[in-house]
Formats: C-alpha cells, sequence, structure tokens
C-alpha cells in the first residue's frame, strides 16, 4: 500500500507509534537510520533530519557537513517485532542538501532516475530475487560461529531441515511488512536456505531485498542464530547467491528481454565491482555452479545467465551477484545497460562458449576495469566510484 504523507501522520496516531526510524543507505547499501519521536516526523517530512555526513560510506567527500534525511512516505511499514504497545514505524528516506536537492550520491534516487530514463524509452523492467543466506549458531555470549545450524541439504525436509520454522516465520513476517515472498526451500550447504521473491518494478525490488535482509537477521537473531548473505561463509560449501531475474517488454508489449541481456552481457566485465563488491565475492565465483566467463545458456548450470522462456514470456537469470552488492546501484546499471541493448537491437553471442570472457578475477581486477569504463562513469558519481574502487 502506497501512503501520503497526511496518511503517515494520521497512522502514526492511530496505531500507538512511539518511535520512527528514518532510515537510508551507505554507498554498498548497508541499511543505517536515526530514530526519531512521532513528534519530529512532521518536520522530517518539511525540511529533513539532519545527519553527519562525512561518517558515512561514499558520503566522507561531501562538501556539506550535514546532509538531511527526508521520508518517503510510499515506504512506510511497522516493524512487526517490535511491541504492539508503543510500535516502531520504519520510512525509507531520501538523502537530501541543505538546499533541498536530493545529494547526488543517494544510491536510491540513482535507480529512480534509472527507473525514469526506462519509461521515457518505453520500457518496463521488472526484477525477481533468489536470496540465499546461511544460519549459524551464535556462541554462549551471542557471538557467530560458523556452526551451521542444520545438516540438511537441497529440498529437504523436516526434521532434518531444522530451518523450516525460521523460513516460515521470515515469510509471514516480511509479508506483513508488505514484501512479496514467493517460494522457500532449504538450498544445498548446511543451513542453508533460498527465499524468492516475485517480480517487481525496480524501485520496490530494491527496497524489498533491503527491508528482507534487515528482517532475516533480526529474526535469526531472536532465535538465537546468526543470518549470514556473504558470498562464501564456508569455504568447502555452496556459496551465497544473489540471482536477479529480470523481464522487460517495450510500449509495444513486445518481449525485449533478450536484447537487454545483450546489452547487460556487453558490460558485464564493467559493472562487476558492483555486483561484487567484495574480495569473498571472487572466491564464489568459479566455485560450485557459481559463474565465471561471460556465457549463457538455456540449461540452466554454471552460465552467468540461464535463458528460459515460458507461457510466452522470457526470463532472465543473472547468476554471478551476490547479496554483498548495493541493490539501487545494481539494478539503476542492468536498466542502463538493458536499454543500450535494446536501442541497438544487440544480439546475444553464442550460446555457452569456452571462448567466452572471464568475468573478473578478484576485486583489484574489477575495480581497474570499472575505473576505465565510460559506461560506468556516465552513471556513477566519482565519489562512489572511488570508494568502490579504493575499498580496503
Amino acid at each position: 500500500m502506497s501512503y501520503t504523507t497526511d496518511e503517515v501522520l494520521n497512522q502514526i496516531e492511530e496505531e500507538d507509534v512511539r518511535f520512527v526510524r528514518l532510515a537510508f543507505r551507505d554507498a554498498f547499501g548497508v541499511q543505517k537510520n536515526i530514530a526519531v519521536m512521532p513528534g519530529e516526523v512532521k518536520k522530517a517530512f518539511d525540511h529533513g533530519m539532519p545527519i553527519n555526513a562525512r561518517e558515512i560510506a561514499g558520503f566522507a567527500d561531501s562538501p556539506y557537513a550535514s546532509l538531511y534525511l527526508k521520508p518517503d512516505p510510499a515506504t512506510l511499514t511497522i516493524l512487526p517485532w517490535r511491541s504492539e504497545s508503543g510500535k516502531v514505524l520504519r520510512m525509507f528516506c531520501d538523502v537530501c542538501t541543505p538546499d533541498g536537492e536530493v545529494y547526488a550520491c543517494d544510491t536510491r534516487d540513482i535507480l529512480r532516475k534509472a527507473a525514469a530514463r526506462a519509461r521515457e524509452a518505453g520500457v518496463e523492467f521488472r526484477f525477481s530475487i533468489e536470496s540465499e543466506f546461511y544460519l549459524f549458531l551464535l556462541d554462549e555470549e551471542g557471538r557467530e560461529t560458523k556452526i551451521p545450524y542444520d545438516r540438511a541439504g537441497y529440498l529437504d525436509i523436516a526434521p532434518v531441515d531444522k530451518c523450516e520454522n525460521i523460513r516460515r516465520e521470515i515469510n509471514l513476517t516480511i509479508e506483513r511488512m508488505g514484501l512479496t515472498p514467493e517460494r522457500s526451500h532449504h538450498e544445498r550447504g548446511p543451513g542453508q536456505n533460498e527465499i524468492d521473491f516475485h517480480y517487481a518494478k525496480p524501485l520496490k525490488a530494491a527496497d524489498q531485498i533491503t527491508t528482507f535482509k534487515m528482517a532475516v537477521r533480526t529474526i535469526a537473531d531472536r532465535h538465537g542464530l546468526y543470518a549470514d548473505f556473504s558470498p562464501m561463509p564456508l569455504p568447502d560449501q555452496p556459496g551465497n547467491g544473489y540471482h536477479i531475474n529480470l523481464y522487460a517488454v517495450n510500449e509495444a508489449g513486445e518481449d525485449v528481454a533478450i536484447q537487454a541481456a545483450a546489452g547487460i552481457m556487453e558490460v558485464i566485465r564493467d559493472i562487476t565491482i558492483f555486483l561484487n563488491p567484495t574480495d569473498d565475492s571472487y572466491s564464489r565465483l568459479g566455485s560450485s555452479t557459481a559463474p565465471d566467463r561471460a556465457d549463457w545458456s538455456r540449461e540452466g548450470k554454471s552460465e552467468l545467465m540461464y535463458i528460459e522462456t515460458f507461457n510466452g514470456r522470457t526470463r532472465v537469470e543473472l547468476r554471478s551477484p551476490d547479496a554483498s552488492g548495493n541493490p539501487y546501484l545494481v539494478y539503476a546499471l542492468l536498466i542502463y545497460a538493458g536499454l543500450s541493448g535494446i536501442g541497438r537491437k544487440l544480439s546475444l553471442p553464442e550460446e555457452m562458449t569456452q571462448n567466452a570472457d572471464l568475468l573478473p578475477s578478484s576485486r583489484k581486477e574489477a575495480g581497474k576495469i570499472a575505473l576505465g569504463s565510460a559506461f560506468v562513469r556516465q552513471i556513477i558519481p566519482e565519489e562512489i566510484l572511488r570508494v568502490y574502487c579504493s575499498r580496503p
């Protein structure tokens, strides 16, 4: 459901809301927030709430000492795991300059502009995700371990699948928060899970994964567990993927997903640093079924893109990303690359060939390629590009 400013203010009063979290993201997509009392929300809508810009990754070189959070009322959600008496409400915010303009390094706004560009071109993109994560035990002092919660395998059921009840709680919780999970199951690794989402418009899809990761970690912690989305939590087990499914149609209703896929394939090496931003990301690529080259097929093996046509609609599954990426930047880059392919009516290269270009094998290599990419520099602000490519 989408809300107006007045509806948010009314709901705060009607729902006995005692705290309001104003959430935003740093350059790497890590969710941050400040909490305000309900009486401060009108001020936040009108003028924004200040934050120390230079303490935020990607904002450190801001010419402004303070940036201002302005809530997006359409993103209102009550946090279900908090007390019913004195509820906590959360809204995502635009990060604005003192003169009220959205800050250039606000990655949510970068995606918003990409979606607007697609609409201008008469193309509709939708994204869905398949997100994997491990559940590990905490020790007696609440510290993370690498001991899996169970020893189950792919699509196993209870009692060997001990994660079943937690997945159910996650799905029911995020559904109450306005998310649209589609299916869930135990994955191949011990304690490894997957939850998939229905297709959504780009901004909603990115908001969903940001909310989803927060909810999963919160619910896991309430069960004495740690949810690990990192690319390779266990060196001898399958890594965690973040497979992105996309479809694209033009204003005539024609399926243009293949052309979009060709545009993405053309710049995949340029944008890999944003799809795979950590050193650990490159331990996953090329291991198990994770791809290590720019290829595609209709077979569903270890290719970069798995392409399937079902009920007259083409689904493109991009299999290299992991959940350490910032979904707002990732989707923005995929939209611009897809528009480039659609605009030039590109075709995909030969299917599943060993001659396909290799993906970068390290974060250092990926950063160097991105720094030299004219495509990337048209989209990503210099400050964000710099922090990705020089991240220690």
